[in-house]
């Protein structure tokens, strides 16, 4: 009976595609961009190509047609989602038409759009209910041993690609579009559309002297030796990315750099300047901004108060760009920027944390585990926006225990353990080196 689980499991991207186009459909009643309307296309694709020619056929060949040989009390229920079958690429068809339309954006033609989406999404959520409420307790009665082994292996054929790492860059850019416009727990809960990212930039080998060199830095707390001889480096436009298990000393060594715990031995330099004595503020003038494990928001204050807490060492003639900066780039925020920031979920908490930290306008950005917590969506949709900010020059320190996609996106990596640098590398070179794999990649 495990293509039950698999329906409903698909079943659930559909509703949060269906919701999406939902958002997009109360956006653009009020004005279409080109944004909006591609954003649309890509949810109908997907509907089209996965939806129709993959989770359909899969149910009306084998499951349903299973159910119809041993219960004849099935036979009006299936009636009728054959009917949703047939009825659903037409409706996607008029959808996909209506897109192509000069003038799509002006106000009779969108309410047209409007009016079809809400259509389509009220028939594909009876539809689906209609399935998990009418036919599952059917089949579960009715079908053989033999029957759900076949239709089982059906099922299994074919993953959803929301599901899974895919190399179809229409699928990514569509997770990052949905991730942006659903609500917790699925997204950010924004309610408008964002532009697909530039893809990434040419990174050149490193030359010259680094912009952080830390050398040999030790440190404790009371009699426990929580650094021992640590050294890195990290180049201006670097993505450089810190792994280790619980414990190894990845946190102590942002703490050591950002200034709020002293190294008992040891340099550490940033553009430079030696900053090993340096009071925290003053490394915060000098560009080092941390975004601390846990994202420590003020709860209490509002979310734009949050933002404007990371530009106290800026000038107050940047400040108003700052925030536009940052609305940009997490319009979820400016949408709920007169609310407390406690009333976020965990994702949006994340954009805040790193949005205070970029409102201190820093040349290095330290990241303490911003995937920690969050559902793997929203995970996804931190890795793409780390990488955003290193592709616009952000020169970035990442410490994260999710090594595999850390690494994955990493210019150079160092693997730490308990207070030591293990081992170094390129991004590609750590996730292929066997220590690495046995340790921090079950494999």
């Amino acid at each position: 009976m495990r293509a039950l689980d698999i329906i409903e499991a698909e079943h659930a991207n559909m509703r949060r595609l269906a919701s999406a186009l939902g958002a997009l459909a109360e956006t653009i009643g009020g004005g279409a961009s080109a944004a909006d309307l591609h954003t649309a296309d890509l949810i109908i694709a997907y509907f089209e190509t996965f939806t129709e020619r993959f989770h359909h056929p899969k149910e009306d060949d084998f499951l349903f047609a299973r159910l119809r040989q041993r219960s004849n009390a099935a036979g009006a229920v299936l009636d009728r989602l054959h009917r949703d079958h047939e009825m659903g690429p037409r409706q996607l068809e008029t959808m996909k038409r209506m897109l192509l339309e000069p003038g799509i954006a002006a106000a009779p033609q969108i309410g047209r759009l409007v009016a079809e989406i809400h259509s389509f999404r009220q028939h594909l959520d009876e539809h689906m209910r209609l399935e998990e409420e009418g036919t599952f307790a059917l089949a579960r009665e009715a079908l053989t041993a033999e029957d759900w082994d076949d239709v089982d292996a059906a099922f299994a054929a074919h993953a959803d690609p929301l599901d899974v790492a895919h190399g179809d860059a229409r699928i990514a850019e569509l997770r990052e579009r949905i991730t942006q416009l659903l609500p917790a727990p699925f997204g950010l809960g924004g309610q408008r559309d964002v532009l697909p990212i530039a893809g990434r930039r040419a990174v050149a080998a490193p030359t010259g002297e680094p912009m952080l060199a830390v050398r040999g830095i030790s440190t404790r707390y009371g009699r426990i030796e929580a650094l021992r001889d640590v050294s890195l480096e990290v180049h201006a436009g670097q993505l450089v990315v810190l792994v280790g298990a619980n414990g190894a000393g990845k946190t102590t060594l942002l703490r050591c750099l950002s200034g709020v715990q002293p190294v008992t031995g040891g340099d550490v330099t940033f553009a430079g300047r030696t900053m090993t004595r340096l009071a925290p503020e003053a490394r915060v003038r000098a560009g080092i901004c941390q975004v601390p494990e846990g994202r420590q928001v003020f709860a209490p204050m509002s979310i734009e108060d949050n933002l404007l807490m990371g530009a106290h060492t800026r000038p107050a003639g940047e400040i108003a760009s700052g925030l536009g900066e940052i609305y940009a780039l997490f319009p979820v925020l400016e949408e709920k920027r007169r609310l407390p920031a406690g009333t976020l979920s965990g994702g949006q908490q994340q954009m805040l944390a790193l949005g205070r930290a970029l409102m201190g306008k820093p040349r290095l950005l330290l990241l303490d585990e911003p995937s920690m917590g969050l559902a793997p969506l929203i995970v996804e949709e931190i890795f793409r926006i780390v990488c955003r900010l290193r592709d616009s020059g952000i020169t970035i320190l990442l410490v994260e225990q999710n090594a595999r996609a850390a690494l994955a996106i990493a210019d150079r990596g160092y693997v730490m353990e308990t207070g030591r640098i293990l081992l170094s590398g390129t991004g590609p070179d750590l996730l292929d080196n066997e220590q690495v794999k046995k340790a921090y990649l079950g494999m």
